[in-house]
């Protein structure tokens, strides 16, 4: 049997320190760029594996991250999952993906020993048996109700952006289309905050909110029916969701609706596909590259620094225009 390669091994060949060989490896900034190179050169040839059974006795971490997520079919929070994972790969952390259910996923997490955990406000994560591991929240708490520390989207300010825009175009009679009779905390806060920026923009009587029933594509499309029997018809949507956005265009497309001239849209969610869609769409929401980059650095900085106390961050949503809206003639 070959003889496991040590640091002291990749020191001796190196002609460098232990010290400096473990200060290498962790990408220490004491270290000069050309010793890491060295050093990292011969832990290659030699076919070094860090030891991280070894690591974690003396850090007590292992650190991995669990993330529970509701499902990964919805391609808003599927590019939000990607995002996670690739922000991840720029520190020194792993993180394990969990769309099971929360019991099952935090059993998991015990296994793995995991140091923090990042949930998702659908998830309904139990929390309180697990008091002794650090957890992110990503979703809407007020503030007398946190429990533990929780980035917010800010779905309130991102559908405001959204009326203002179309005020300003001119809009008048603008109809919310979203997922409006349930008890997810985010869906609610958008419906709650059309609500509140028409009466914002004295667009109170406007008010007309058409509930589709779920997320997905096809809840869009056949949300278009109840639009078009609004009367006076509306001359502006705004869409819950990325999916549910696209299901109103092609449905609009087929009834040779035209897109912004005679109707326009504006979705939450503001991920890159919405620049590739059949009509490119004016959007609004925390760039998901943004919003995955918080969430990652928030859960190690509660794990490393043991924040104990919870506290919740607003992040601030932008309006990204794009051929979707126009001015009303």
């Amino acid at each position: 049997m070959n003889k496991m390669v040590t640091i002291k091994d990749v020191a001796k060949v190196a002609n460098v320190s232990y010290s400096t060989v473990s200060k290498a490896l962790n990408n220490s900034p004491l270290v000069k760029e050309a010793t890491k190179k060295k050093v990292l050169k011969v832990a290659k040839e030699l076919g070094y594996e860090p030891n991280f059974a070894a690591k974690q006795l003396v850090s007590k971490r292992t650190e991995v991250i669990g993330l529970v997520w509701p499902t990964i079919e919805r391609i808003v929070l599927a590019t939000l999952v990607t995002n996670i994972s690739n922000a991840f790969k720029h520190t020194p952390y792993s993180m394990i993906l969990s769309v099971d259910t929360p019991e099952v996923a935090m059993e998991t997490f015990r296994k793995f020993s995991v140091d923090g955990i990042i949930a998702f406000a659908e998830s309904d994560l139990p929390i309180e048996s697990f008091a002794n591991i650090p957890v992110v929240n990503y979703g809407v708490h007020k503030q007398e109700e946190a429990s533990y520390p929780t980035i917010d989207a800010n779905h309130e300010k991102a559908i405001e952006l959204a009326v203002e825009h179309l005020h300003q175009k001119g809009h008048q009679h603008i109809v919310y289309a979203g997922l409006i009779d349930t008890a997810d905390p985010l869906q609610i806060e958008k419906a709650e905050s059309y609500r509140k920026a028409m009466k914002q923009f004295s667009l109170e009587k406007y008010i007309n909110e058409v509930d589709t029933e779920g997320l997905d594509w096809q809840d869009g499309y056949h949300a278009v029916d109840k639009i078009l029997q609004i009367d006076p018809v509306p001359t502006a949507i705004i869409g819950g969701s990325y999916d549910i956005s696209g299901g109103i265009v092609r449905a609009l497309q087929e009834r040779e609706i035209n897109i912004p001239e005679e109707m326009s849209i504006v979705s939450y969610d503001n991920i890159p596909q919405m620049e590739t869609m059949e009509i490119p769409m004016t959007c609004v929401g925390v760039p998901v590259k943004e919003l995955a980059n918080e969430i990652v650095s928030s859960i190690i900085d509660v794990v490393e620094e043991k924040e104990e106390d919870p506290w919740i961050k607003k992040l601030t949503p932008v309006l990204t225009v794009r051929q979707s809206t126009a001015s009303i003639k």
